[in-house]
C-alpha cells in the first residue's frame, strides 16, 4: 500500500478512497483542492498525484475537525545526501518545539513511480488556522532552523523557490 498526496481542481469530486476537499484562502501554489489516499493506485481525477516514500511521522492523538497542511518542495538537484539528510533531520524536529503541530508526515516523492518536480511533502495536522498561521509560521525556531533551507538569499539555501503551501479542513485523522 502506498500513501498519495494529489492535487485538483476545487470542483473536482473527490474519489472513492480519498479524503480531502477544497484548499483554505491563505493556501499558494496550489491547483484548488487537496486529497489524502492510500492504495496501490493514485487517485483518479487528480491534477497531480504523488507517491509517498515515509522518512519520519508521528501520529497525536486529536479529536474531531481539525486543519490538514501539505507543503509540495523541491531540494535543489546535486545537493549532497548528507545535507538532505540534515534539512529533514530540522523539518522533523520542529514538532518539539512547536506545540501547535499535532500529526505530521515527512516524505520523498516516489520519483520512480511518480516522476515529479516536487522532491519532498511535509505534512501537518492542526486544532485550528491559527495554530498554522500563528505558531508555526511565527515560532523562533521555524525562523532559525528551517526557513535558512528556503531563503534563497542565505549561503546554504537547498529548496527552489516554487512551492505548493495548502492547507483544508478535515473531518478526522489524515496523518495515522
Amino acid at each position: 500500500m502506498t500513501r498519495w498526496t494529489a492535487l485538483a481542481g476545487p470542483d473536482t469530486p473527490v474519489p472513492p478512497g480519498a479524503v480531502g476537499g477544497p484548499d483554505l484562502p491563505g493556501s499558494v501554489g496550489g491547483t484548488g483542492a487537496t486529497w489524502d489516499a492510500t492504495g496501490d493506485e493514485p487517485p483518479t481525477g487528480a491534477t497531480e498525484a504523488l507517491a509517498l516514500t515515509p522518512v519520519r511521522s508521528q501520529a497525536v492523538p486529536l479529536d474531531g475537525r481539525r486543519v490538514k497542511r501539505t507543503l509540495l518542495l523541491t531540494v535543489r538537484e546535486g545537493t549532497p545526501a548528507e545535507v538532505v539528510e540534515r534539512f529533514e533531520a530540522d523539518l522533523t524536529a520542529m514538532p518539539e518545539h512547536i506545540t501547535s503541530i499535532r500529526g505530521w508526515a515527512l516524505s520523498r516523492v516516489d520519483q520512480a513511480r511518480t516522476p515529479s518536480v516536487w522532491t519532498h511533502v511535509w505534512e501537518q495536522e492542526f486544532a485550528d488556522v491559527e495554530g498554522l498561521t500563528g505558531e508555526y509560521l511565527m515560532h523562533p525556531y521555524h525562523w532559525t532552523y528551517v526557513d535558512r533551507w528556503f531563503d534563497g538569499e542565505q549561503p546554504g539555501s537547498i529548496v527552489e523557490p516554487r512551492l505548493a503551501h495548502v492547507f483544508r479542513w478535515a473531518d478526522g485523522p489524515v496523518l495515522s
